[in-house]
């Protein structure tokens, strides 16, 4: 662990005390320099925008690809970095831990850990499964001597589990009792089922995804969430702009939506600190 991952994993430590932060997600070294440019605090990548940003769907990079991504954003600002590790590039609880051992290396303050498998026949790992998993990956943390954030993830939202409020509930207090620093269920967005969370957790940290309007930082602060995360919608957004505008050009001809570009100065002078 060198002192600047030290520094950061402190410092994120720290932000899950107490209040309310937003963890927004880049997806390369600009998009994460950036955002520290406008002031947050921590960041997390995101799985799905480094994906497109590589041109493959979501879920189709490998360990290997993941890793030097992971360690590229965790190089690119001193702010904290929380990786999205999906499942953990593995299946077994030992391979986990394995993973998760090579992920601390790459620099990083955080990561986490979900239990969706990947397999539209069956899209999350079995119950007692799942919590070996989040075990292992505590233990792997714990061996390592890096007190990095751990943070486990039920998917049943994600994934259109007939019955995800029961689902989340259980997994997430099993998930926190096997070593989970702080967690996260993606996908509920509801304030009632929120606050339901926030209370079967307590007094550790959960993680909300926000990925459309309709809810705000304040509101969310006030039913005890500790940490936003907005995934891959930032990316989302970028892409909508993209393709606007090339679409535009392609079938009208016109060139509009250059109307609204960032201006080259700033960027330079944002890019050259």
């Amino acid at each position: 662990m060198t002192s600047n991952q030290s520094s950061a994993i402190e410092k994120f430590r720290r932000l899950h005390e107490s209040g309310c932060f937003v963890l927004p997600n880049p997806w390369d070294r600009g998009t994460a320099r950036y955002l520290a440019h406008v002031g947050f605090k921590a960041l997390a990548t995101t799985s799905a925008g480094f994906a497109f940003s590589s041109g493959v769907p979501d879920r189709a990079n490998s360990l290997e690809a993941m890793l030097d991504h992971v360690r590229d954003i965790a190089e690119a600002t001193p702010l904290p970095v929380n990786a999205d590790f999906q499942n953990g590039y593995a299946d077994e609880p030992e391979d986990v831990a394995a993973s998760v051992t090579r992920c601390i290396q790459c620099g990083v303050a955080g990561l986490s850990i979900e239990d969706s498998t990947g397999n539209r026949q069956s899209p999350l790992y079995e119950e007692r499964l799942a919590v070996e998993r989040v075990r292992a990956a505590r233990q792997a943390i714990d061996n390592a001597k890096v007190p990095v954030v751990l943070t486990a993830r039920c998917e049943a939202f994600l994934v259109g589990d007939p019955a995800p409020q029961k689902v989340v509930m259980k997994r997430l207090v099993a998930f926190a009792d096997a070593g989970a620093d702080c967690l996260y269920a993606p996908g509920a967005l509801k304030l009632e089922e929120i606050q339901m969370i926030v209370r079967a957790v307590a007094p550790k940290p959960i993680n909300v995804l926000v990925y459309r309007p309709g809810v705000t930082v304040a509101q969310l602060a006030d039913l005890g969430v500790r940490r936003i995360s907005v995934g891959s919608a930032l990316s989302r957004v970028a892409w909508a702009a993209f393709a606007r505008a090339t679409e535009e050009i392609a079938n009208e001809g016109s060139f509009e939506a250059f109307k609204d570009l960032s201006g080259s100065p700033d960027l330079n002078k944002i890019f050259g600190r």
